[in-house]
């Protein structure tokens, strides 16, 4: 499996590009993103994202209740596709985020490495 994340503004370098975050990148227009696919399913939830930036926001529990929300049906769902895209060549996860190490990227790269 060949999976890489770049940040979405960062110009194409091949593979299947799939943007991970549930909103929108800012300031990217649509066209620009060169986009394959969103994966809206397996970004956080608009609630689990609220409380990671809130005060009471810790990186640990963060990572802990966004793998419980991996779990769900959908989220397997869309899973189960990124590693089919994975199994046939490059998969490029696309974010916004500047730290993509300490964000929700990181726990969906370790959850795509294991099998399903």
């Amino acid at each position: 499996m060949s999976v890489r994340v770049e940040r979405v503004y960062e110009a194409p370098d091949g593979g299947v590009r799939v943007l991970v975050d549930r909103l929108w990148p800012r300031g990217l227009k649509k066209e620009d993103a060169h986009l394959d696919r969103w994966a809206k399913e397996v970004a956080p939830s608009t609630e689990l994202r609220h409380w990671f930036h809130g005060p009471d926001g810790e990186y640990q529990e963060f990572a802990r209740r966004y793998q419980a929300e991996l779990d769900a049906p959908q989220a397997q769902d869309e899973l189960d596709e990124l590693r089919e895209l994975a199994a046939k060549g490059d998969l490029v996860l696309l974010t916004a985020v500047k730290e993509p190490s300490h964000s929700h990227v990181s726990v969906l790269l370790e959850r795509l490495e294991q099998p399903g």
